[in-house]
């Protein structure tokens, strides 16, 4: 449940998705090779071909063909600053995502190309990953740099910053496993809740329904998504007494924190830090310690097992 390793791929798919160029034909010997930063169709063609060729081995799924495009001493970096060096290293990366994501699908849009040198050319554009017919998809701005060897035009190094529009997604995604039915039943109280994407996958909406050993019930809403500002993922919850409250996801091992801090509806404040740990796709761990009600401190709850319902239950 931290930030994961397959968003990073994703971003680093996208970002190479561009860049890679089949070999153009060979200049002849006694031309004069083109003056910097000159553009010449004939090259420009060439990387934009490479383009083409990138996309069909990328959605081929074919990891060799797709480090085959970069310099054997090609870098990525990616939008944490990880850095990815050398064309085995990217080429398992790349193994790594296809073995995980199989039907991914990737597509380009190439918005600057131009010639630095007789040998270099840079490149930027935007790329978006789709994990599958129904998966989330991913988007990147790329800046890329060519370079010819041999004949050949290759990826030297590509760096990825996510677009603005694209963060809520990249982020929310993390959640991804939390879509369905949960329930948890603790000294008598049951609580259900259902998970479900909307605003185009941007946020998660989580709708829940306690029932009291006395039959009498509590609802409530929350709302998962980017904070664009803060550069967090946030929540934001509604309860059927007229409460609502804030909270500040933080990633921990194995889960997230949540830095709850809002009001009942008689407006007495509250505040609580809620930890959920994942235990395996059909389950998760929750508590909430350090509540304060007002200026009351209240006890830790308990560790509550919720437990994903098969669908048609």
């Amino acid at each position: 449940m931290r930030r994961v390793i397959v968003l990073g791929l994703l971003i680093m798919t996208a970002g190479t998705g561009l860049a890679l160029a089949q070999a153009p034909p060979p200049s002849p010997a006694k031309q004069d090779a083109p003056a910097a930063g000159r553009q010449t169709p004939a090259e420009l063609d060439a990387i934009r071909s490479g383009s083409e060729a990138f996309v069909a081995a990328f959605n081929k799924a074919d990891a060799q063909a797709l480090a085959a495009l970069w310099t054997e001493d090609g870098q990525y970096v990616d939008d944490t600053g990880r850095v990815f060096a050398g064309r085995e290293a990217i080429g398992k990366l790349y193994t790594q995502f296809f073995a995980e994501n199989p039907h991914a699908q990737i597509h380009i849009r190439i918005d600057s190309l131009r010639m630095l040198s007789a040998d270099a050319a840079l490149e930027d554009g935007q790329a978006v990953v789709a994990l599958g017919p129904a998966g989330p998809a991913s988007s990147s701005d790329y800046t890329v740099v060519h370079v010819q060897k041999d004949g050949n035009w290759l990826m030297a190094s590509v760096r990825d910053v996510p677009g603005e529009a694209s963060l809520a997604r990249q982020n929310a995604a993390d959640l991804q496993w939390l879509v369905g039915t949960w329930v948890a039943e603790e000294q008598g109280v049951r609580t259900e809740s259902v998970c479900s994407w909307v605003a185009d996958k941007s946020f998660l909406e989580r709708k829940h329904t306690t029932t009291r050993p006395d039959g009498t019930t509590a609802s409530g809403v929350q709302l998962i998504g980017w904070n664009p500002v803060g550069r967090h993922v946030q929540s934001w919850n509604f309860t059927s007494d007229g409460g609502h409250s804030v909270g500040v996801w933080l990633p921990i091992e194995g889960g997230w924190q949540a830095n709850v801090r809002g009001t009942t509806g008689d407006g007495v404040p509250t505040a609580a830090v809620n930890v959920l740990r994942r235990l395996d796709d059909n389950a998760y761990v929750w508590q909430s310690v350090q509540r304060i009600l007002g200026e009351t401190p209240l006890p830790d709850t308990d560790e509550i097992v919720i437990k994903r319902q098969p669908a048609g239950k």
